[in-house]
């Protein structure tokens, strides 16, 4: 017998609301609780906690964060499709073309780095790395490294896989479909994976981006957070913005979703054109 949990209240859902922000930045705002009850219910009964604030209680008591990870994975929306946004890759192709053509850029950067923040199952970052090796030539004038993060370990266990059902493909350029993606069968169904010779560009690696300062040793020439400021409020918008800012080469790239916006936010970009900045 499946046990009876007590409906969310509002005093929960408060709890829940800004610890939630207090970790992730994500901001669920007032009313978001039909989303909560449905996210978290099931990990509530799996718990055997009888109240929604007996399991908060138990997040914010676990010493090892394990608990923490997986609220706010289930919180965490990750909906995408590889090439999303084709824009940004259609620039891209020309920016880095630019810059290996250039010698002065080369001499100046050794490795071409990409980040792909919130990355989410791994669309993202795998179509970039494709996109920047077919135009970089094989072996690439530049080596290419991305770095591929996200705040949900449950999609970055299925991004290092790189693979996907054939619905999640058809936005794939058919020149790059037929170089980069490979027939496999994965759990009895027919899939593609992603090439190996793609899969070796990129690490994931679980990442909050509300650590107030970032870690990275190498700065970067491009970063996407694409489609992640949605959830935020202005105050941590603009706080990670321009620690994004702080990341990048001179002359080098900020990409935002195209539902996404700067204005009103203090920043050290340029516009480039919608949703696309330069520092």
């Amino acid at each position: 017998m499946e046990l009876e949990v007590q409906d969310l209240t509002r005093k929960e859902y408060e709890l829940i609301r800004k610890l939630v922000h207090a970790k992730s930045g994500i901001n669920l705002g007032d009313q978001k609780m039909q989303l909560v009850r449905a996210r978290l219910g099931k990990r509530v009964r799996q718990g055997g906690f009888r109240t929604f604030e007996a399991y908060f209680r138990h997040v914010e008591a676990d010493p090892s964060g394990e608990e923490l990870c997986s609220l706010l994975d289930a919180i965490s929306t990750n909906t995408t499709h590889l090439f999303r946004e084709m824009r940004h890759f259609v620039l891209l192709r020309e920016i880095v073309k630019g810059w290996a053509d250039s010698r002065e850029w080369r001499s100046r950067h050794k490795t071409l780095r990409i980040w792909s923040a919130g990355c989410s199952s791994g669309e993202e970052p795998y179509s970039i790395a494709m996109l920047v090796h077919d135009a970089l030539g094989n072996p690439p004038v530049v080596p290419i490294k991305v770095l591929a993060t996200d705040l949900s370990t449950q999609v970055l266990s299925k991004a290092q896989l790189g693979i996907y059902d054939t619905h999640r493909v058809g936005t794939v350029p058919a020149d790059l479909r037929h170089r980069y993606l490979q027939k496999v069968i994965h759990d009895n169904q027919a899939c593609l994976q992603v090439a190996p010779e793609i899969r070796r560009l990129i690490t994931f690696a679980r990442f909050n981006l509300m650590t107030p300062t970032f870690p990275f040793r190498h700065g970067f020439d491009v970063v996407f957070c694409r489609n992640v400021m949605i959830y935020f409020d202005r105050p941590t918008q603009t706080a990670l913005v321009n620690r994004i800012a702080q990341t990048l080469h001179p002359g080098g790239y900020f990409m935002i979703g195209h539902s996404e916006s700067l204005n009103g936010i203090a920043h050290p970009f340029s516009y480039v054109e919608p949703t696309v900045y330069r520092r």
